[in-house]
């Protein structure tokens, strides 16, 4: 397949307007890389400028070693299905699947033997002879994909394709892509503002926000090492919990003092916060690294007063209040508490999180920098 540079990519529209700026990415031959981020984020945009849908401002976009940008879309060896699927209406499944082969005048026997295998991998085979407005939306997304499967590209691009689909219908469409990528060991790129998506899919994320992006890693390595607290809150369902704290320094020890309780973190946290001793930072706890205490524990408790809570069967939301924040911790499910109920607490120090106040960068970890960037606000070291 091909391997897919991007270096210092910038999208700026008429009258100013900065959509993407020095972007550094290096996806390689057989990846599955998604790109995350909120609406406006500069991911779809990102995603044009690979296809050649959008010019390219500045940087170099590379396939397999070969500059692309003044490429023309048809000649750069990719497909791309999108978010609406961009199916011709009038014509029939099978159709659909062949119209890229035969604006290339390829052999009709070879479009029949290459659509009809498309199909049977994507279970469309019985389906051949209809028209879209014959399927349902999953079935639909598939023959977008099987169109893009017949040209045997170098590159399969996807713009946000399960977006228009029901939630059950997505989780199938997720296991759907992801096999048809160990299949094929294709190169991947997939857009998409769903960070479930991108953890349950990719082989590598980036993450983007404010027209940058913010780190690029394995999904478990952005879930346990964020470099900011942008993407702490963003990867992780439910987000993590975001709390102020002041650093004070206590019989000798560095401390994180909130008001109504205190909590000593690990030695290796205490040596990096020791430059922030008389400063307020933030702390970051996952739901379930916030464990549930029948009784005050004897270091670091949080007692703390249950405003609502979620019984999801394998285990239950619990949402309390720290001063003016409310935050979410995930206990078992036979753990009994009533609203208004003060229980307690201890968040798991190894795996919190201490941010800058002023610049939100990870404080106590080096993280580890997969991708050239010189934006320093994104806390690479």
């Amino acid at each position: 397949m091909a391997k897919v540079e991007l270096k210092g990519i910038t999208k700026i529209y008429d009258g100013n307007v900065l959509a993407v700026e020095k972007s550094n990415v290096t996806i390689e031959d057989k990846e599955f890389c998604v790109f995350v981020g909120p609406s406006g984020c500069g991911k779809s945009t990102t995603l044009r400028m690979i296809a050649g849908l959008e010019d390219i401002t500045a940087g170099e976009l590379l396939i397999d070693g070969e500059l692309m940008n003044d490429v023309p879309p048809k000649d750069r060896n990719i497909a791309m299905v999108f978010q609406n699927y961009a199916l011709y209406p009038h014509m029939t499944v099978f159709d659909n699947m062949a119209f890229g082969l035969k604006l290339r005048k390829v052999d009709k026997m070879e479009i029949k033997r290459k659509v009809e295998e498309a199909a049977k991998m994507l279970d469309l085979t019985t389906y051949l002879d209809r028209k879209p407005k014959a399927l349902s939306g999953g079935q639909r997304q598939r023959v977008a994909v099987g169109r893009a499967i017949v040209r045997s590209p170098k590159v399969f691009l996807f713009d946000e394709p399960l977006s228009n689909l029901d939630a059950k219908l997505r989780v199938t469409m997720r296991a759907e892509i992801s096999n048809l990528h160990h299949r094929l060991q294709a190169t991947m790129i997939y857009v998409t503002h769903d960070q479930i998506e991108a953890m349950t899919m990719g082989t590598k994320i980036v993450v983007m926000s404010e027209k940058r992006i913010q780190q690029i890693g394995a999904p478990l390595y952005l879930y346990n090492h964020p470099i900011n607290k942008f993407v702490a809150g963003f990867i992780g369902t439910p987000p993590m919990n975001f709390f102020t704290l002041k650093i004070e320094e206590k019989d000798g020890k560095i401390v994180a003092n909130e008001g109504s309780f205190t909590l000593t973190p690990t030695p290796e946290q205490q040596e990096k916060l020791k430059a922030y001793v008389g400063k307020e930072v933030y702390f970051g706890v996952r739901p379930e690294d916030l464990e549930y205490q029948a009784a005050p524990a004897a270091e670091n408790n949080m007692q703390l007063k249950v405003t609502n809570k979620e019984p999801l069967g394998a285990d239950t939301h619990v949402f309390v209040q720290v001063k003016d924040k409310t935050i979410v911790a995930r206990v078992a499910p036979d753990v009994e508490v009533q609203l208004g109920d003060s229980i307690n607490f201890v968040p798991n120090m190894a795996k919190s999180k201490f941010f800058d106040y002023q610049t939100e960068v990870n404080i106590c970890e080096e993280i580890k920098n997969t991708w050239s960037d010189t934006n320093s606000s994104t806390g690479a070291k």
